[in-house]
């Protein structure tokens, strides 16, 4: 039995927390790899070692242990290995500009060898779900490094100064360690300090996060990302090199998310409907996007009787509301118009439309508001 065929075992191990059999596992893998790749097994020796001690993963990874609150003793901290992860899919401009961050990341030692200061902070903002937190384990992944991620509900505590001990805590952790840290929701400890209802404590946080974020060396990767960039304190800003806005996809990046995310069902829709489908996406967010793709893989192979294109419809109607009686008849009218072929029952099961709801609507002539 080779190497491969151990993997599927180790992985039911493990959701059972099956620690022997792991490391019965693990050991069959060592041997049967040592010899064609020697670091691989070595890796895996090493969480083997690890495995039994608090921080198994920054042990593993030769990394000091996480910081923790002084009083609870939780961790400041999570800790995630670099793991593979696909391209994000942007605009022109913000593909362009973290394709640059990284370069300069790559060619550190040339911008300290000609006397200049080489990038090292990214200040993401943009609405929910369109890829901040994505982004941040892609760059981890591309530059192989670990990523730590702050946790906002172990590092922000009601006692008196002890929050920004906490900040400080993981900042000189940062600044010891190989690591991309990643300061997500950043606008809860990063408030505008003129906003006048907010406590003093937090306007003293912000201080603490001025002169962390000050001192981090050029060795120091800092992402920071927010959905409220309109909360943050001004200095803020002049503390990141760069501030990215992630936009909402456009027409053209929403169906690249559907063909990578549909994978091979993609062959079994039209181009109409995938056409159809990233054209009335407009307010919907890359997470929802892909979302709805799973969404659609799944119907798809729980109704095999149904086409997918009626299937891929019927999602979409789900995730869009029709609460007037004006939008309902319009949203029948249009799948009529958009696609000829669909019979009234195909536009009901679509649209979760009574039948007879469907007749009536498609035979109004025009749609007066307030009908």
């Amino acid at each position: 039995m080779n190497a491969f065929n151990l993997i599927p075992k180790l992985i039911r191990a493990s959701f059972d927390s099956d620690r022997k059999t792991i490391e019965a596992l693990s050991l069959a893998i060592i041997k049967r790899i040592k010899k064609d790749h020697p670091d691989t097994a070595g890796e895996i020796a090493k969480a083997l070692t690890y495995s039994g001690f608090d921080n198994a993963t920054a042990r593993s990874l030769d990394m000091q242990p996480l910081p923790v609150d002084r009083e609870t003793r939780y961790s400041l901290v999570k800790l995630e290995e670099p793991s593979e992860v696909l391209d994000p899919i942007l605009e022109d401009f913000a593909r362009k500009e973290l394709d640059d961050f990284l370069k300069e990341r790559e060619l550190i030692n040339t911008f300290l060898e000609e006397g200049i200061t080489p990038p090292n902070s990214i200040l993401l903002d943009g609405q929910p779900g369109v890829g901040k937190t994505y982004i941040a384990k892609w760059i981890s992944y591309k530059l192989n490094l670990p990523l730590i991620t702050l946790d906002l509900a172990s590092s922000i505590s009601s006692y008196l100064g002890r929050s920004g001990q906490n900040i400080k805590s993981i900042f000189e952790y940062a600044r010891s360690q190989n690591a991309v840290l990643f300061l997500d929701e950043l606008d809860a400890i990063a408030k505008r300090r003129d906003d006048t209802g907010d406590l003093g404590e937090l306007k003293r946080l912000v201080n603490v996060l001025l002169t962390e974020l000050e001192s981090c060396p050029s060795t120091c990767i800092i992402i920071g990302a927010t959905n409220h960039p309109e909360l943050l304190d001004k200095a803020i800003w002049r503390r990141f090199d760069r501030s990215l806005t992630i936009p909402m996809p456009s027409e053209k990046e929403r169906e690249k998310l559907m063909l990578r995310h549909l994978d091979k069902y993609v062959s079994r829709l039209k181009k109409e409907t995938l056409a159809y489908l990233s054209k009335n996406m407009v307010n919907i967010n890359a997470a929802d996007v892909c979302k709805l793709c799973e969404h659609i893989k799944r119907q798809c192979l729980l109704n095999p009787e149904l086409s997918c294109d009626l299937v891929a419809l019927s999602e979409f109607c789900k995730i869009t509301h029709f609460p007037s009686r004006e939008e309902k008849v319009l949203i029948c009218k249009t799948l009529k118009n958009e696609f000829a072929d669909l019979s009234q029952r195909d536009i009901s099961y679509i649209t979760n439309i009574p039948l007879t709801s469907v007749s009536r609507y498609l035979s109004i002539k025009t749609i007066v508001k307030g009908v």
